[in-house]
């Protein structure tokens, strides 16, 4: 079967995911194909009850599975899906063959079955799989299809059910002793126990402070060159034979490290008195000790080195990362980018090493090619490495690519041409240095030097780092040629104070390398994980770290305490080999999920150790784990002891720490905590801090006109005062009477604000008087500040006092001047960063009617509440802006466009006859409806918080 016969063949219909997809492949097969697009998963587990058929009840309509009936799933046709689906249903009806042209990994095998499963196809059906869109790969994979794996669609589909039953018992869980609307995944909560446990790390952490001596030496040689200077830098080593302590040496508490017998902890003092007695010393090399230096390249691409790469080389996070390597893939710019592999094809080896002869020389090719082994257990080597696709890459000038395209295509084509380069060789050199000091002490310095005589593949690409302190590969240190016993002069020793400093916060790339280091989950799955802790708000960014919310905390407390396993590392890992296994067909589906969800029961273990699971003591039964939950304490769990006094709790409406009233029974004293606000900055200090300030209603008096009492109040949005309305004032309905509200002036507070103030504030709007033509006009505190306004036209106010003390005339003024229209005469930039790596323009920091902002020109991005104008970095800033381009600009709602009177002349008739028609049928639709929704209403409720938990499971 091949594309020139595709006339014998009559019509083909081939089905792909994406429209993007199936418009790159419509153009490689011409015509006799119709190539359309099933728009993802067209079919999955129910939401909610309500989309289960009414012939299914109790857990299976709650679980969409049948958990007594080995697990059967009870899928439905999404109902955005159903216009799509009966469009493929008329094309198929219309053609000769079908191809299923899905991706080629679990999940596209498991829409591809779905696909066969829904249409239900009476012509031949084929499975069309490619790693690259190509015209060459796609017409080879027109002529040679294969059938559908079902071992890959019986393990995607465990892992569904598998997921679906984690989800929707634990959540349900989260929703009864922590917060509604919560949710629990087999990978997404294991990965949120880990920012969590760092921050617990961080929040133990206890400082050390500890000195060293750094020394400048000279070897008085001249002249002096880059190659060979004549000055370097060497750091105190060991004082009579005992190791300078550093960082390495201390715990977490503070402490050195037992087994540290041998060290030396210099404290200030002891440094400076050390340097002031070598003040005088005669320095000399005590040894050279030379090694080859030889760096080999990196391995290709596979979806998780990607994303790190991009995270520190571009400010990419995981999801901004896949959504633009799914966009180069489907026009055909790299292979699949979902991939555990890092094989090459000889297509691509062939490929890359031309592009090394071209652009670098012979000189840079190895003699032979350079495959790599993947060290990610279980990869599907049926995959490629993340590459350009083609048996030619196109170089990054030649795509016509720009922005965030052309950024990460540079970055995987670079990557690729330099893992089809030679090694990277040279030189590292430790050099001692030796003295006494004035009281006879025998000091040792050590320096530490690398040179690189042949760059290699470091002339093509070097990779990143997630310390950002970290060395690259590129880097030399050049040392003078030395050898031992030659005299040094010492210009300067200079007493050097550290310390250690907390484990760093992950980052998403670092977040992803630690869950693929665990084996936990999947790697393509890792980018929707990430998005989906943020979302829910178990983590947030700061920066590019990660940071858990004081929420996350409860989650991953009540998750250790009455459901370890299920957030256990190793046993998440284990659950990982077994779905493995699965697809390899090694073990049966069926009985690890009843041990899984069952527990042991009668027969279990041996059904599943027959089943290919081992002893299977790491599968528990999670049934009766969510079933007794009287011995979760809501309150205990939420709770998290600051002080003696002080008590951090989690409540349904956000965390606030509280100190117990020293009366018994009466109510303690409470106060919020700012949802930005890191865990670890959550001191004891500022819990008081938070304590002290004012809380609740202050009353200010009563309103000499209405007599209704005034207070003050600190609300979500800042402070304002208000009145409290008489016993009996209606609140709801026609006659409803809302109470006045008014927002605190910038310049006041809770603590200082009179009643007064509140009676001026209150006035507001005031009105100044009417323009000649008899126009009113007002002065108004708005969210953007104080302003006029005469009709639909306002104009801004300088400053809040204003709005009591303007005139008539000067408001006239006022108006007189014409409208700025846009943008204000532009005020000089606060700061100026240097130049956005991205846009390659000037960034500067500006003042907005919003508050602070980066700009470069194009994208503004205003500042967050930890940015400090003042100490804002540049890097902050490029960071800043490549998140808000990564969001995209704002969708604005589409306006209608006007009917076309001409148009409405000559139909008018047949729009009467047509609207007459359509309000019957309206009629009657919602009389039908109207039966159903009583019944329906009931198991729609039960499992409306379901769907917080539907889109969360893995």
């Amino acid at each position: 079967m091949s594309p020139s016969s595709e006339t014998a063949h009559g019509q083909r219909l081939v089905i792909v995911e994406s429209p993007a997809k199936a418009k790159t492949i419509k153009g490689y097969l011409g015509p006799g194909y119709i190539v359309e697009a099933s728009v993802g998963h067209i079919r999955d587990l129910p939401s909610t009850a309500a989309e289960v058929p009414d012939k299914y009840t109790g857990e299976v309509r709650r679980l969409g599975v049948d958990v007594d009936h080995d697990f059967a799933p009870i899928y439905v046709v999404n109902a955005d899906k159903k216009s799509q689906v009966s469009k493929l249903k008329s094309l198929l009806a219309e053609s000769d063959e079908l191809f299923l042209a899905t991706d080629e990994d679990r999940e596209g095998e498991a829409i591809a079955w779905h696909l066969q499963q829904v249409l239900k196809p009476k012509v031949p059906v084929h499975r069309m799989v490619f790693h690259e869109i190509t015209k060459t790969a796609i017409q080879e994979a027109v002529a040679n299809p294969r059938e559908l794996n079902q071992r890959l669609v019986d393990a995607q589909e465990t892992r569904r059910i598998l997921d679906r039953l984690y989800g929707f018992e634990v959540s349900p869980v989260l929703w009864k002793k922590v917060m509604p609307k919560l949710s629990a995944g087999r990978v997404q909560s294991v990965a949120t126990r880990l920012v969590v446990e760092r921050e617990r790390e961080r929040m133990a952490f206890r400082t050390a402070s500890y000195w060293d001596l750094v020394g400048t030496f000279g070897t008085g040689r001249t002249p002096a060159d880059a190659a060979n200077p004549e000055t370097f830098g060497a750091r105190l080593a060991s004082v009579d034979g005992k190791r300078i302590a550093s960082g390495r040496d201390f715990g977490s508490d503070g402490q050195l490290k037992a087994g540290s017998t041998n060290t030396l902890h210099l404290d200030e003092q002891a440094a400076r008195q050390l340097a002031a007695a070598l003040a005088q010393t005669a320095f000399s090399v005590r040894s050279v000790e030379s090694k080859p230096y030889r760096r080999s390249p990196y391995a290709p691409f596979r979806t998780t080195t990607l994303q790190q790469e991009a995270g520190r080389k571009l400010g990419f996070g995981a999801k901004r990362t896949m959504q633009v390597a799914q966009k180069l893939y489907e026009n055909g710019f790299i292979t699949y980018m979902r991939t555990d592999s890092t094989t090459l094809s000889d297509t691509a080896i062939a490929a890359a090493r031309t592009q090394v002869t071209q652009l670098y020389g012979a000189d840079y090719l190895p003699d032979a090619p350079r495959t790599y082994a993947s060290k990610v257990k279980n990869a599907q080597e049926a995959h490629e490495a993340v590459r350009p696709s083609g048996d030619r890459f196109r170089t990054p000038a030649e795509t016509g690519l720009s922005g965030d395209d052309f950024r990460l295509y540079e970055l995987i084509w670079m990557r690729t041409v330099a893992s089809q380069m030679k090694d990277a060789v040279g030189q590292s050199v430790t050099v001692r240095v030796g003295g006494a000091s004035a009281d006879g002490r025998d000091v040792e310095f050590s320096a530490s030097g690398k040179i690189i005589t042949f760059h290699g593949f470091l002339k093509a690409y070097v990779e990143g780092a997630d310390d950002p302190n970290a060395e690259l590969d590129d880097r030399e240190r050049r040392l003078p040629q030395v050898a031992q016993g030659d005299p040094l002069a010492a210009d300067r020793i200079t007493p050097e104070g550290h310390a250690t400093k907390p484990p760093a916060r992950y980052t998403e790339a670092s977040l992803v390398k630690e869950l693929e280091d665990r084996e936990i989950g999947r790697p393509s799955t890792y980018a929707s994980i990430i998005d989906t802790i943020i979302q829910r708000k178990y983590v947030f960014k700061k920066g590019t770290a990660l940071v858990p919310s004081f929420l996350s905390f409860a989650v991953v407390n009540l998750l250790e305490k009455h459901f370890g396993r299920l957030v256990d590392y190793d046993f998440t890992a284990k659950m990982e080999d077994d779905l493995d296994r699965i697809a390899a067909g090694e073990a049966q589906s069926v009985p690890w999920l009843k041990r899984f969800y069952f527990g042991e029961g009668e027969g279990a273990a041996g059904a599943a150790a027959e089943a290919g699971n081992g002893d299977g003591d790491h599968l528990g039964g999670l049934k009766e784990l969510v079933t007794d939950l009287g011995a979760i304490d809501a309150r205990e769990i939420s709770s998290f002891r600051i002080s003696d006094d002080i008590t951090l709790r989690v409540g349904r409406y956000g965390p606030y720490v509280e100190r117990a009233s020293a009366v018994e029974g009466e109510p303690g004293r409470r106060a919020d905590i700012p949802d930005d606000l890191p865990p670890d900055e959550l001191t004891v200090e500022l819990a008081e801090e938070l304590l002290a300030k004012p809380s609740g209603d202050f009353e200010l008096g009563p309103d000499p006109v209405t007599g209704n009492m005034l207070v003050a109040k600190d609300g979500r949005y800042g402070p304002y005062v208000t009145e409290i309305l008489p016993e009996g004032t209606p609140k709801t309905g026609k006659n409803a009477v809302k109470p006045r509200t008014a927002s605190l002036f910038k310049t006041m507070s809770l603590d200082t604000v009179t009643l007064e103030d509140a009676l001026r504030l209150l006035s507001l709007p005031r009105v100044v008087g009417t323009d000649p033509e008899g126009a009113e006009i007002t002065a108004q505190n708005g969210r953007y500040g104080p302003y006029l306004k005469r009709g639909t036209d306002s104009r801004s106010l300088t400053s809040e006092d204003q709005l009591f003390t303007i005139t008539l005339e000067e408001a006239l003024a006022i108006y007189a001047q014409p409208k700025q229209r846009g943008r204000a005469a532009a005020a000089p930039p606060l700061k100026e960063l240097g130049t956005d790596p991205v846009s390659e323009r000037p960034v500067v920091v500006k003042d907005g009617r919003f508050g602070p902002y980066v700009t470069d020109g194009e994208t503004n991005a205003t500042l967050r509440k930890d940015d400090d104008v003042e100490t804002i970095t540049p890097e902050r800033g490029y960071e800043l802006l490549a998140e808000k381009r990564a969001r995209g600009p704002v969708k604005k709602a589409a306006k209608k466009a006007p009917a076309k009177k001409a148009a409405a002349k000559k139909t008018t008739t047949t729009k009467t006859a047509a609207t007459k028609t359509a309000a019957k049928k309206t009629a009657a639709k919602k009389t039908t409806t109207a039966k159903t929704a009583t019944a329906k209403k009931t198991a729609a409720k039960k499992t409306a918080a379901g769907k917080a938990a539907a889109g969360d499971e893995g």
